[in-house]
C-alpha cells in the first residue's frame, strides 16, 4: 500500500511568497520603468479604442444583464458603461487585446504584458469613485503605473524560464497570475490574503492554447486575457472576504499544478522580480502583427519598395525563403487555407504576403474583404520557413533578446533581391528613441477614431506630460475618455 499523505497544513509554495512579497513590499525606484509604463498606458489605450471599431469585439462588451449600471463603478474608456470591476475588467481587456496590436513580452513563454490593464485600470477606477464618494482621497494615475510595472514584471519574470505553451496551456494563466497578484493588493487584502488569491488563481486550471492553434484558431484568443484579468478581480475580491487558500498548490504530490499540469517539473526563475520587463518591453508600434512576424513585416515592406523601384511585379517571384527563429516556426508557420482573422493574423506567410502586395499591413487587412483577394494565398504558397539555430540563440539571449527575420526572394527568372535582414523590431528596446515618437503617432490615430478633436487633445497634453498624468485622480483620468 501507498503511504498515506500528511494531513498537516504546509507552508505557502515559495513562488506564492515570492510574488506576494514583491506585490506588497518592493518599491518601484526605476524612472525608466514609469516612463515606459506611461508609453504602455497611452498605447495600450489606443489599441482598445481601435478595437471598438470592430463588431465581433463590441457585440461581447457591456454589462452581463443589458441595461446594468453600477453606482460608482468602473467606467469602460471610449464607452459610456459603468459596470463592477470584474465586468469592467473583463471589457477592457479584451477591447485591448482584439487586434493583437498591444505590447509584448517574448522569452520561454510569450504573452502580452499589458493584458493586466483590464483589470488595474477597472479596479483603480472604482476604487477612486467609490474613495471620493465617501469622502476620501482617490487613487491617481501613479498607482496605475505601479501596478502595471509588478504586473509586467510578474507575467514577464515567470516566462523569462518557464514555457506553458510546450505543455498546451495557453499564456494568460500568467495575466490571471499577475492580475491577481497586483489587484489584492490594490484592493487593500493583508498578506495573507494575497497569497490565498495567489493560490486561487494556480488552482483554477488552466486555458487550453486550442483557441491558437490550427485548425481550431478562432476569436476566443483575442478575449481571452479580458477572461483572465477578470478572473484575477474575481479571485482577489473573493480573497479579500477572508476565503481560505490552498498553501502547496503548485507543490502537491498527484494534485499540485506541478504534477498535474506541467509535467511535474517546478518553475525557474532566471532572476528576482524588479523593474526589468516592463523596461524591456516590446512595443507593436507599426503593425497588428504577431510579433515574432513584426521584423518579417518590415523587412516585407522594404521588399515592397524594392519591387517598385525596380519595375518588378510579385508575380515574377518564384519563391521567398524566410530565415527565422524556432518560435515564430512553431506558432505562425502555416500553410493551407486561413479560416478567419484570428487565423491570418497568427500566420507568417500571409503577413509577408500582404505587404509586398499592398505596402501595407493594418488590422483591416486579416478581414475576409481582403483576404479574398486571390493574390494573397497564391504568394503565401511561395513562401517558407527555415529555422537559423543564431536567431533562436539570440531570441533567448538576455542581453539581446532579438526576434529576427531575414527574407529572400528568388525570382521565376533566376534572379535574386539580396536578403533583407531585420534583428529588432522598432518596438524594442533598442530603438526606443525611433520608436517612441511613431508610438505617440498612433496614440493620436486611435484617439482620432473614438473622440473629437477637443477631447482628443485634452487627453493627448495629459499624457505626454507624465509628472501631470501621475498625480492626475484616475477617475477624473477616465472619464475624460467618456463618450
Amino acid at each position: 500500500m501507498s503511504a498515506r499523505i500528511a494531513n498537516v497544513r504546509p507552508k505557502p509554495d515559495e513562488v506564492l511568497t515570492k510574488i506576494a512579497d514583491y506585490v506588497t513590499k518592493y518599491e518601484i525606484r526605476s524612472r525608466e520603468a514609469y516612463e515606459t509604463a506611461r508609453y504602455c498606458l497611452m498605447d495600450t489605450l489606443g489599441c482598445g479604442f481601435e478595437a471598438l471599431e470592430y463588431p465581433a469585439c463590441t457585440k461581447l462588451l457591456g454589462p452581463i444583464v443589458r441595461g446594468t449600471v453600477v453606482p460608482h463603478g468602473a467606467k469602460v474608456p471610449g464607452t459610456q458603461f459603468q459596470l463592477d470591476p470584474v465586468q469592467a475588467a473583463f471589457n477592457i481587456g479584451a477591447m485591448i487585446r482584439w487586434l493583437d496590436f498591444n505590447d509584448t513580452w517574448l522569452a520561454a513563454e510569450w504573452g502580452h504584458p499589458s493584458d493586466n490593464l483590464g483589470g488595474i485600470l477597472a479596479t483603480a477606477d472604482w476604487l477612486s469613485r467609490t474613495a471620493v464618494a465617501a469622502g476620501k482621497s482617490p487613487l491617481v494615475v501613479r498607482d496605475v503605473l505601479t501596478a502595471m510595472i509588478k504586473a509586467h514584471e510578474i507575467q514577464g519574470v515567470i516566462a523569462l524560464e518557464n514555457s506553458f505553451n510546450k505543455v498546451g496551456l495557453d499564456h494568460v494563466v500568467l495575466v490571471k497570475v499577475a492580475s491577481t497578484a497586483v489587484v489584492a493588493h490594490m484592493i487593500g487584502c493583508t498578506y495573507e490574503e494575497v497569497v490565498n488569491a495567489l493560490s486561487q488563481a494556480w488552482v483554477d486550471g488552466q486555458a487550453l492554447r486550442t483557441y491558437r492553434h490550427a485548425p481550431n484558431t478562432g476569436s476566443r484568443k483575442s478575449w481571452a486575457a479580458g477572461d483572465a484579468t477578470a478572473r484575477g478581480v474575481r479571485l482577489a475580491l473573493i480573497s479579500k472576504t477572508g476565503e481560505m487558500g490552498y498553501p502547496s498548490v503548485l507543490t502537491a504530490k498527484t494534485w499540485g499544478f506541478y504534477d498535474v499540469l506541467f509535467k511535474g517539473k517546478p518553475f525557474k526563475f532566471q532572476r528576482p522580480f524588479g523593474s526589468y520587463v516592463m523596461e524591456n518591453v516590446l512595443f507593436k508600434i507599426s503593425y497588428p502583427a504577431e510579433f515574432h512576424a513584426q521584423t518579417a513585416v518590415e523587412c516585407a515592406m522594404e521588399i515592397h519598395r524594392e519591387l517598385k523601384r525596380l519595375g518588378r511585379s510579385p508575380d515574377d517571384i518564384r519563391r521567398i525563403t524566410i530565415r527565422t527563429h524556432e518560435a515564430a516556426i512553431r506558432i505562425i508557420d502555416k500553410k493551407g487555407p486561413l479560416a478567419n482573422p484570428a487565423d491570418r493574423d497568427h500566420c507568417i506567410q500571409y503577413m509577408v504576403a500582404v505587404p509586398i502586395l499592398y505596402g501595407r499591413l493594418t488590422a483591416a487587412d486579416y478581414e475576409d474583404e481582403v483576404a479574398a483577394d486571390p493574390r494573397i494565398d497564391a504568394l503565401r504558397a511561395k513562401i517558407v520557413c527555415v529555422e537559423d539555430k543564431g536567431f533562436t540563440r539570440d531570441y533567448h539571449d538576455p542581453d539581446k533578446r532579438s526576434i529576427a527575420n531575414a527574407l529572400t526572394v528568388e525570382f521565376k527568372d533566376g534572379g535574386k533581391l539580396g536578403e533583407f535582414v531585420c534583428e529588432y523590431p522598432i518596438g524594442h528596446k533598442r530603438r526606443r528613441a525611433e520608436g517612441m515618437p511613431v508610438l505617440v503617432e498612433k496614440f493620436k490615430r486611435n484617439l482620432a477614431r473614438r473622440f473629437p478633436e477637443k477631447q482628443r487633445q485634452a487627453i493627448l497634453e495629459l499624457c505626454l506630460d507624465g509628472p501631470r498624468l501621475e498625480r492626475t485622480p484616475v477617475h477624473e483620468f477616465v472619464d475624460m475618455m467618456v463618450i
